[in-house]
């Protein structure tokens, strides 16, 4: 099954899945002193119905053999889920609004400077790293009944340009 080629990732663009994490366009507010600026409001979280609490880790993710085979999707349904990098290094979102549905599929580049927040629901891979030991913040919610799978019957071949 062909997939979409990654087109980069803009705040409108990426809307419906969720929001770009980055501070273009934020307003930095100088903190400590003058020595430090802080940007508010970089991602709407979504984590705490219910009285669940929010958990902030750490994920080291390493890359996929190419062509990357796309073999399942996964959802959170309780929750949105953050993956900011902690390196400057390019990486891929792949999104859906049905994993059975091909043409709901897209494709995103970002850029070591850009996070991602999957809105509550949103179909979405795995982390696609291109560089070993890729490290990335994560937030979301503290519980282990958020995750939802669909693994699919013909993998999707991502194309890489």
């Amino acid at each position: 099954m062909p997939s979409p080629p990654p087109h980069p990732r803009t705040k409108a663009a990426f809307a419906a899945y969720g929001d770009v994490v980055e501070t273009d366009g934020a307003a930095p507010i100088e903190i400590n002193q003058g020595f430090a600026r802080r940007c508010n409001g970089l991602a709407n979280i979504d984590v705490t119905s219910g009285g669940a609490a929010v958990n902030i880790s750490l994920f080291e993710a390493k890359p996929r053999p190419l062509p990357i085979e796309i073999k399942l999707m996964e959802r959170h349904p309780l929750g949105s889920q953050l993956f900011m990098p902690l390196q400057d290094r390019p990486w891929l979102v792949l999104v859906c609004h049905d994993p059975r549905d091909a043409a709901s599929y897209q494709a995103f580049t970002a850029t070591g400077r850009q996070g991602v927040n999957y809105a509550r629901n949103v179909w979405h891979h795995p982390l696609l790293v291109f560089d070993e030991a890729s490290r990335f913040m994560v937030v979301d919610r503290m519980t282990s009944d958020n995750l939802e799978e669909v693994w699919l019957e013909r993998p999707l071949v991502l194309s890489i340009p």
